[in-house]
């Protein structure tokens, strides 16, 4: 079972953006969150890195940060 992590918009407008595996590293899937919404994800066999932008409190099973 793959890992969960946890992103909480703490501003209108988060953007959370999905990166492909391979050797050309492609976005491929995007989600506009508002503020005090959470989404709930995890890697997979096609999503290798996870971008965040805007103000977002982003917790994993290694730990806690906060792009502020």
């Amino acid at each position: 079972m793959e890992d969960f992590f946890v992103i909480k918009a703490l501003e209108d407008g988060v953007n959370v953006i999905g990166l492909t595996r391979g050797s050309v590293t492609r976005f491929h899937h995007s989600e506009k969150l508002d503020e005090n919404e959470v989404m709930i994800a995890q890697f997979t066999e096609h999503t290798s890195a996870v971008k965040v932008r805007g103000k977002a409190l982003i917790q994993t099973s290694h730990g806690e940060v906060s792009n502020e």
